[in-house]
């Protein structure tokens, strides 16, 4: 499986590079992202969320970036949970901080949560600026991996830690079985016919499919300098948590 990411894309058919391509995709599904994101994981998305958020408990960070931040909903349970001062979100899709924003609105967290349009990939703050990092199915749709992590990397205070949150691939018979028919073919057939953007939940699967990830994530960490990867997978190997130390 390749490490360059880039090259998995959305729109087969359609110009622009791949970031283009996901800002546009996320435009297309950001208002039933939230809907469709429970059904495919069948809700344990929300458990994975919540464990991958309670690894930063013992750090107690004051100040958050979450990266790649879609809806919200995983900066709204890092406040719930870890209490911190401020959390900003920034992600490349207008349409989903849109859905973002309503959330902030509707549960007064505006002092607290922030939510911002920029490239996860080129970010726009100061050196050894935030005590955590957190990415929840996000780092997929790096156009650049390497580039991405070590913008994150670079964005920590030393210290600081990166928790990031992807789907992988399970290798264990029958899950690996299950995992397949249930990601491509049951997902792209159900998110057409929810989202109307067949394309979105075709290349789901695909990303998940050609990410490197486990060993060859935590070897693309270590070599854009973070110190230390713990490699926590989850639900026999579905998705992985991972910490990454500065």
């Amino acid at each position: 499986m390749a490490n360059d990411t880039s090259t998995i894309k959305p729109y087969k058919t359609k110009d622009g590079g791949k970031k283009e391509q996901v800002a546009d995709m996320f435009n297309n599904i950001s208002k039933t992202y939230d809907m469709l994101n429970r059904m495919m994981t069948m809700g344990i998305d929300t458990i994975w969320r919540k464990k991958a958020i309670r690894s930063l408990q013992n750090l107690a960070p004051q100040l958050i970036l979450d990266v790649a931040t879609g809806t919200g909903d995983f900066a709204i349970e890092s406040l719930r949970i870890l209490n911190p001062r401020k959390i900003i979100g920034v992600d490349i899709s207008s349409g989903m901080l849109a859905v973002a924003q309503e959330k902030i609105v509707k549960k007064g967290l505006a002092d607290r949560l922030e939510v911002q349009l920029g490239d996860s990939e080129k970010l726009q703050f100061e050196d050894n600026t935030f005590d955590a990092v957190t990415v929840a199915f996000g780092v997929r749709n790096f156009e650049n991996l390497p580039q991405g992590l070590a913008d994150i990397r670079r964005v920590l205070k030393p210290g600081g830690r990166a928790v990031i949150l992807e789907l992988s691939n399970p290798t264990a018979f029958p899950i690996k079985q299950l995992y397949h028919f249930y990601f491509h073919k049951l997902t792209p057939a159900v998110g057409k016919m929810i989202s109307k953007d067949a394309n979105a939940y075709a290349y789901l699967p695909e990303s998940v499919a050609n990410f490197p990830d486990g060993s060859r994530f935590a070897a693309i960490t270590q070599a854009v300098g973070f110190s230390e990867t713990k490699v926590r997978p989850q639900t026999f190997g579905f998705c992985t948590i991972y910490e990454c130390t500065k």
